[in-house]
């Protein structure tokens, strides 16, 4: 499809609806839809509104991928000019009554063609009443360009209104007759024929095979022939229609244009027809031979002509039906020995068919197809070599490589030879498509002369696969390089004709038997031998009733044109008489001979040595079979016995074949013998013999003069592959021999036949059949004495077999004919162990690995009354990998001597172990004892303590001094040992296998590059994983870290501060995988192996196949040379003596009840269950009948959970072996859904000499988070084991232990593991149990401490990862002391704190806004802060016209928190929706964060600057504003970091700051603040208000008077804002309008008072 456009969806998109079952009929019609891929949880978006109208289709078609977007219109004219051949039709029973009114007998035609592009059809005109139609008509599509139609259908229909039907269907491949390529071409055809077939001519109403013609399934008969071309126009024009459909006439066409007929000469001749299948042989039996419709002589209205010489003339002007042929043999009566299969009695006279006919001359074409072919095959060949040779290549002689290059080398060879002849080559014709694939086939195959040669220079060991992918893409450009869709000639068939009914056929393409003058163009059988098996018609081929053929033919074919006719007879194998005919075949015109005779013939007898089959397919109910093989060689059968209820029977028969008689002269048989066929059937009570399968062979032939010797004869045994259809079937291991007798001799001159021996199986099938005869000696395989030693354990999860349960089981294990029986287990459900295991049988086995038999394992349940009922078996194809070869005294010591080369220089004499200079890097600083030589251990006692002594005085001066340079920068590190939890040990150890995964990546990727040795030596034991280490290293590293201690600690303070915490020695394996893939441990199989158990048939279905099983069989088994040979150094899985059984001190398998613990720590990748993507997973575990569900416990929508717990169960092995744990989504409504689960066999564990029932820790203390866990002490446990092994106990001395020969050195100077004198012995005990591997001829490596991740499967998703588990379990017998209590590994919980951050006061914040009247800066400061998130927020009042920068507060927040000490995080729980059902707990870092606003009323307020505080980590506060700097943020040490949680109660100034574009900080302002945190309990002893509310309130803030709001306060907006800044101007404005006023009085006063004063009023 076409790339997912946005946001990987497709929206509002037309595709295209074709029939499934009709492909090429195009469209049906299209679907608008929407398509998207969305993870679970994630929303669909809606695209916007496109401008594009969504009811175009073409404009919104769904299209595949590398089809463009934009496409072009184009024009596909489809000419249809005539066609001829066509069969006769009118047979329905309307025409019977439509004869008898109208007196009309023709059976004619009324053909026309349609044809079916893109969804369209269009039609020809009907042609009435007649064979050879001529239409010239042309059918046009208007369709886009490239269309998505792939399909040309073309049929040829006869328009019966009563009964219409289908003449013959034809597809074009698009695909096939154009090239996108950059030499590319437009789809063009022809003018050339096509050939249809279809069902044969029957004549009857209802047609059986009537969907051949309709072009499903292979066609059995010639049905005619059409003449078209295909053009292809693109159109320019827009305005065109998008889809039409338009039949327009054309001119005739001149065919002799386009290719000149010739007449084609194809002989036959049928050595000998055999393998007639009994239903066929009621009258005698002929065959037809024929192409197109000459040579059909049954079927309709083609006859030959009366000569030869009649077809001189005019070939362009004969219809191609013209033809003489005497095409059919003469009748036979089928002959049987057997009754089984029939053939014909031709002996000597071998039957002849030959056909004239006239057909457009394109060998050219069928000569390309062959070249190319001739490469593909050589190629194929070539690479299957390569992929077996890969498969069997484990030695250094890479073969393979070898052979790749070789083959890649040859076919450039075969590629440039064809460039060659190709260039110097006629045309292949004279129509484009002709032209064109011929420039394309050059160019193709000499792009691959050039890539294969680079390709076979790339080759490297390592490459190969790779290299392999790419030589089958070059094959497959061959592949689709040689098919010409343009066909030469019809193809030929063969008919199995009886009393004019044709029954069977086969069919052979023209240009596999074209003859060429170039051997290389020749078709690859002509004038070949060719055995070919005949083909019921129709559907029956291809159901299981067609596994049985109806015959087998050996013919020999050749095909030419008549002026090469003097050839048909060049490789006829030699032996006849030169007949007439044969005599004049270089003449044109003489005729082919109806017979040959041979009158050179050879009396052979062939001698059948059948020794075995394996892997057969179960025919029966059972699941096995009752097989016998029948041999067919020629007219003679013979079977072998019946060997009951087996898959792999060993016949070891010889069965020979008296009077075979062969007609040739002895070096053309010797060239090409007989083919052999070898059928397995299997035998039924009841009807008939069920086939298996069918393989053939080919006889090594001896002539009477050849001496018998080695190495042609006696011949060797040879693996056969057995095919039932397309399926393997099996394989059989057997040879042939035909020994020719003398002339007038007897078989008496022959080689000796062996005596009879007794019949191993049921009656034979065969009643006349002999005395049963073995392969003889020289060729069956040399036998030795073998003892199979079985442990015959027990069975698991037996099903029922005919609704019964299976009480009373018991196991035969059959190899080679000898069968060994366990004990009957009396009641399987309460005990299905066997009570004696071990059993042996002495047998006689082949020695070479070649030969090696199956091993058979039957489980029969022994019911009352003496019956038994097969339950179930299981067949080891090759007892190959159960072979066991002891180990001489010589190869023990040369491989002693290899391991003693290990260098020298890298001993340490107190581990007694070899070491590597810097193994593991290492966390805990110590200094450590120098090497000390192993005579001075007395000294070891005085030293040791003293170093440890002053090494902790030392660490503690220096700690001191530390603290005091950096009391407050450690203060956020102390180590608070009470802090300390599983949980800490567990985050240490992923920290851990983090570091050694990358260390070890390092080293793949070649920086670390330690010799080979010791990486050997590493591999086993790893020193620091033992608590030892090199003192000189260790000083290295201690410098090393002294060096980048102190920038680390800054850069990344919790990483540095969590790696003092855990002791290495305290750190726990984690395991990416499950603990059965550790190499080391062997899967647990040491003892146990798991064989499923079969029952019924095997069919194709591999889900069908599944539950053919029935049930497990538990137990080993071993095969090995006896007597064993003397002067062998070897010893059992226990360490014991050979001689007396392999399986000495198994241990016991009674029934004991088990305490099982099972600790779940977490899962992660879960697959998401729910529609939010999310999970809400639980735990359930299975064990036997017990259940334990942990539902009320679900994690809410996680796909991590952490689990954090143990389950504790009580099991009695063995029948609660297998715990099952499920991880299942919680649903509020429905059942819970399973998300995956894993298995774990417990009992494979419990038994195991891995000791996998509790794993084994570095250091051994008796309380704490790394506590002892087992129920024994490593003391019980070593004594234990030297017991089991037969040692003497183990000897403690100060320093050493003694384990029989072996003493081990203690590393006593490591004081992480010998820190407490009370448990050094348990200590010493311990670290011999993690070196136990050391131990000669017991030891073996214990499973240490771990955790496992184990995948999850859904049952119904198989194969698809579901998830992984982390989690181990431990095992304890409950017949001895029970352990201590579980380990809490509890999920931690937070604690509940309350912080309380005062904002006393700022300073220096930048000033943003302007006064309203003075247009001075200024600022409405306040300050928010929050710790869980934006809406977790609190803010402080505002100060307002701050004029300095200066804001006082005096304000509280109050922030409740759950806070993970171990993880350094806030834990958060709350509902994601209204519509949750319950909370998500998330967890975050724990971050104060502060930000200073400047308030506005109208719009938004603005940012200034923010400041966040690591809680575990922060600077401390400045004691003043003024000493208040961004230098107090810097990461790089120089500056004290404070720990709240430490600490408790800061204050002090700390800076706040935005950053630039530029990444640079700048200071926007100072905050002074104190933080309080209390816990939970405190903050509610001492409560506090928030803001400045009781209790405990805070004294209001003392700000300036000017702080306010000025529209709020007018008069303080007068007083402050006004008269401030206003007050001079006021007051000279005052006093002039005083003055202007008393002026204005004055003036207005004076001319009234002076009027008066004047009148003296």
């Amino acid at each position: 499809m076409e790339p997912f456009i946005r946001d990987r969806q497709f929206y509002h998109k037309w595709a295209l609806l074709t029939d499934p079952d009709d492909v090429g009929a195009g469209a049906k019609g299209y679907l608008k839809c929407d398509i998207s891929v969305i993870g679970k949880g994630d929303t669909i978006k809606i695209p916007p509104k496109s401008e594009k109208d969504e009811d175009d289709i073409e404009a919104n078609l769904l299209l595949p991928d590398g089809v463009p977007i934009e496409r072009q219109r184009a024009r596909f004219i489809i000419k249809i000019h005539k066609a001829d051949g066509l069969p006769e039709m009118n047979y329905s029973l309307i025409a019977n009554v439509k004869r008898a009114f109208t007196g009309e007998s023709q059976d004619l035609v009324d053909p026309y063609v349609e044809v079916c592009f893109a969804g369209m059809t269009g039609c020809t005109s009907v042609r009435k009443n007649v064979y050879n139609p001529v239409w010239n008509e042309q059918i046009v599509f208007t369709e886009m360009f490239p269309p998505l139609c792939q399909r040309i259908k073309i049929q040829l229909r006869d328009s019966d209104p009563v009964h219409p039907n289908t003449i013959g269907t034809h597809f074009i491949d698009l695909k096939t007759i154009s090239n996108d390529g950059e030499r590319g071409f437009l789809p063009t055809f022809g003018p050339a024929y096509i050939y249809l077939y279809g069902s044969t001519r029957d004549y009857s109403l209802l047609d059986q095979h009537a969907s051949l013609n309709m072009g499903m399934g292979e066609g059995v008969s010639y049905r005619g022939r059409i003449l078209i071309s295909i053009r292809t126009e693109i159109i320019d024009s827009i305005e065109s229609p998008a889809s039409e459909v338009e039949v327009e006439p054309i001119p005739p066409i001149v065919e002799s244009s386009f290719g000149k007929n010739e007449e084609f000469f194809l002989f036959g001749s049928l050595f000998e027809a055999n393998m007639i299948d009994k239903r066929l042989t009621d009258k005698p039996l002929q065959f037809e031979l024929s192409i197109g419709n000459t040579g059909n002589s049954l079927d309709g209205h083609h006859e030959s002509v009366k000569r030869s010489s009649d077809l001189d003339c005019n070939l362009d002007e004969v219809s191609a039906d013209t033809g003489y042929w005497q095409s059919t043999t003469q009748p036979f009566k089928a002959a049987s020995t057997d009754k089984n299969y029939y053939y014909l009695p031709y002996w000597e006279h071998k039957q002849c068919m030959h056909v004239r006919s006239i057909w457009p001359d394109h060998r050219r074409r069928m000569y390309n197809s062959n070249l190319i072919a001739n490469i593909i095959e050589k190629f194929e060949e070539g690479l299957a070599d390569v992929q077996t040779a890969m498969e069997t290549d484990s030695g250094p002689d890479n073969s393979s490589l070898i052979t790749l290059k070789s083959t890649l080398e040859a076919t450039s060879n075969a590629c440039a030879a064809y460039v060659r002849h190709m260039t110097n080559a006629p045309p292949f014709g004279n129509t484009k498509l002709d032209k064109e694939r011929q420039k394309m086939c050059i160019f193709e195959i000499e792009q691959l002369v050039t890539m294969t040669k680079s390709l076979k220079a790339l080759i490297t060991k390592h490459s190969m696969k790779d290299r392999l992918r790419t030589a089958y893409t070059y094959l497959n450009k061959l592949k689709h390089l040689c098919e010409d869709s343009q066909c030469a000639m019809p193809d030929v068939f063969i008919w199995l004709v009886s009393n004019g009914k044709r029954l069977a056929y086969h069919r052979i393409p023209a240009r596999d038997i074209i003859y060429s003058e170039f051997p290389d163009e020749c078709g690859k059988f002509c004038g070949k031998m060719q055995t070919l098996f005949l083909k019921w018609p129709g559907k029956k081929a291809s159901t299981p009733s067609g596994w049985a053929i109806p015959a087998k033919i050996s013919v020999y074919l050749w095909l030419g044109i008549l002026q090469d006719k003097k050839h048909y007879i060049d490789t006829l194998p030699q032996g006849y008489e030169l007949s007439s005919e044969l005599r004049n075949a270089d003449k044109l015109r003489s005729n082919a001979p109806a017979t040959i005779f041979y009158a050179e013939k050879h009396n052979f007898q062939m001698r059948a040595y059948v020794y075995q089959a394996r892997s057969l397919i179960g025919s029966d109910s059972s699941g096995l079979s009752d097989p016998f093989a029948r041999i067919v060689v020629g007219e003679s059968t013979a079977t072998t016995q019946v060997i009951d209820e087996t898959l792999s029977p060993t016949w070891d028969e010889l069965l020979v074949f008296d009077d075979i008689l062969l007609y040739s002269t002895i070096e053309q048989i010797k060239a090409d013998p007989p083919t052999i066929v070898i059928e397995i059937f299997d035998q039924d009570k009841v009807g008939k013999s069920e086939f298996i399968g069918r393989t053939l062979a080919k006889p090594h032939v001896k002539a009477f003069e050849d001496t018998h010797n080695r190495p042609q004869h006696p011949p060797s045994l040879e693996w056969y592959e057995i095919t039932r259809g397309d399926d393997r079937a099996g394989e059989l291991l057997a040879t042939f021999e035909l020994l020719e007798i003398p002339p007038k001799q007897t078989t008496s001159t022959l080689p000796e036949l062996p005596s009879p021996r007794q019949a191993n199986g049921k009656p034979p099938v065969d009643p006349n059949k002999g005395p049963i005869l073995p392969v003889p000696k020289g060729i069956r395989p040399t036998l030795s004495k073998y003892r199979i030693e079985v442990l015959f354990w027990g069975l698991r999860d037996l099903k029922r077999v005919h609704l019964l349960t299976v009480d009373k089981p018991r196991v035969d294990i059959e190899c080679a004919g000898n069968i060994l029986c366990s004990t009957v287990i009396q009641n399987a459900k309460r005990n299905p162990n066997f009570i004696n295991p071990v059993k042996f049988v002495d047998v006689e086995l082949p020695d070479q690995d070649l030969y090696r038999p199956p091993l058979t394992i039957r489980v029969v349940d022994c019911r009352s009354f003496g019956r038994i009922t097969l339950v179930g078996t299981h067949i080891i194809n090759s007892i190959h990998k159960y072979i066991y070869t002891p180990m001489s005294k010589r190869e023990r010591d040369i491989e002693d001597r290899k391991k003693s080369l290990i260098p020298l220089q890298n001993i340490d004499l107190r581990a007694n172990c070899i070491i590597q200079d810097d193994a593991y890097a290492v966390e805990n600083e110590k200094e450590s004892c120098p090497l000390i030589n192993r005579d001075v251990r007395a000294t070891t006692s005085t030293c040791s303590p003293g170093v440890s002594q002053q090494t902790m005085r030392k660490k503690f001066t220096k700690n001191e001094s530390m603290k005091k340079r950096k009391a407050s920068t450690e203060s956020a590190f102390d180590d608070d040992e009470s802090s300390k939890d599983w949980w800490t040990k567990y985050f240490a150890s992923v920290e851990s296998m983090i570091e050694t995964e990358k260390e070890a990546k390092r080293e793949r990727q070649g920086f670390v590059q330690p010799s080979q040795g010791v990486v050997t030596i590493e591999e086993i034991r790893s020193p620091r994983e033992e608590g030892i280490q090199s003192p000189r290293s260790d000083r290295d590293r201690s410098k090393r870290r002294q060096q980048t201690s102190p920038r680390t600690c800054r850069i990344t303070p919790t990483f540095i501060s969590k790696k003092p915490e855990i002791p290495r020695s305290a750190i726990t394996k984690i395991i990416p995988h499950e603990l059965e893939a550790v190499p080391e441990y062997e899967e647990f199989k040491e003892w146990l192996h798991s064989f499923e158990l079969y029952r019924g048939k095997k069919t194709v279905d591999d889900t069908e196949d599944e539950n053919r099983v029935v049930g497990v069989f538990k137990g080993a088994i071993k095969v090995y040379k006896w007597p064993i040979p003397r002067g062998i150094d070897d010893h059992t899985l226990m360490g014991f003596d050979p001689n007396y059984g392999f399986f000495q001190g198994v241990p016991n398998n009674d029934p004991i009840h088990v305490l099982v613990r099972v600790y779940i720590v977490k899962a992660t990748d879960l697959h998401p269950m729910d529609l939010n993507g999310k999970a809400d997973p639980y735990i359930v575990l299975h064990l036997g009948s017990k259940k334990i569900s942990d539902k009320e416990h679900y994690v809410s929508k996680q796909l991590n959970p952490v689990f954090g717990k143990c389950f504790e169960i009580e099991a009695t092995f063995p029948q609660d072996s297998m715990l099952t744990i499920q991880v299942l989504d919680w649903d509020l409504l429905g059942s819970d859904d399973l998300i995956g689960e894993t298995k774990i066999d417990l009992e494979n564990r419990f038994y195991s000499r891995h000791r996998a029932t509790c794993g084994l820790p570095m250091k051994y203390e008796e309380q704490g988070y790394n506590r002892w866990r087992d129920a024994m002490k490593p003391t019980q446990i070593l004594a234990k084991l030297c017991k089991d092994g037969k040692l003497d106990p183990p000897i403690y001395e100060y320093g050493r232990v003694k384990v029989g020969r072996t003493v081990f050195n203690m590393p006593m100077d490591d004081t992480e593991l010998f820190s407490n004198p009370d448990t050094l012995e348990e200590q010493m005990a311990l670290v011999v149990l993690r070196r136990w591997q050391e131990v000669p001829r017991v030891g073996t490596r214990l499973v240490t401490e771990h955790i496992e991740t184990r995948p999850l499967y859904n049952p119904s998703k198989p194969g698809i990862e579901q998830g992984r588990l982390e989690m181990w379990v431990d095992m304890f017998p409950m017949d001895m002391p029970l352990p201590g209590p579980p380990l809490d590994i509890s999920a931690r919980k937070p604690k509940s704190y309350e912080m309380r951050v005062i904002i006393w006061n700022t300073d220096d914040v930048v000033l943003e806004d302007d006064a309203f009247f003075t247009g001075e800066k200024m600022s409405d400061i306040y300050v928010k802060g929050w710790v869980k998130g934006p809406d977790d927020c609190q803010s402080t009042d505002i100060h307002y016209r701050s004029l300095t920068g200066e804001g006082n507060f005096n304000w509280r927040f109050i922030y409740p928190f759950d806070y993970l000490e171990a993880e350094e995080r806030i834990v958060i729980s709350r509902k994601e929706s209204v519509f949750s059902w319950d909370e998500t707990e998330c967890k975050i870092p724990a971050r104060l964060e502060l930000q200073v606003w400047d308030a506005d009323h109208f719009s938004a307020d603005d940012f200034l600057g923010a400041i966040t505080l690591d809680l575990s980590r922060f600077p401390r506060g400045a004691k003043s504003s003024k000493l208040c700097s961004l230098e107090m943020l810097r990461n790089d040490g120089s500056v004290p970091m404070v720990n709240i949680f430490k600490q408790k109660r800061v204050k002090g100034w700390w800076p706040f700051y935005i950053k630039r574009d530029t990444e640079e900080m700048e200071l926007t302002g100072k905050v002074e603040a104190e933080i309080h945190l209390l816990t939970h309990d405190e903050a509610e002893k001492v409560p506090a208000g928030l803001g400045r509310n009781e209790p405990d309130p805070l004294d209001k803030p003392n700000r300036p008077d000017a702080s306010f709001m000025w529209f709020l306060n007018p008069l303080k907006s007068i007083r402050y804002i006004v008269w401030h800044n206003y007050k001079w101007t006021i007051l000279k404005t005052s006093l002039t309008i005083l003055l202007a006023l008393l002026f204005l009085i004055f003036v207005y006063a004076v001319p009234g008072y002076t009027v008066k004063k004047l009148l003296g009023a």
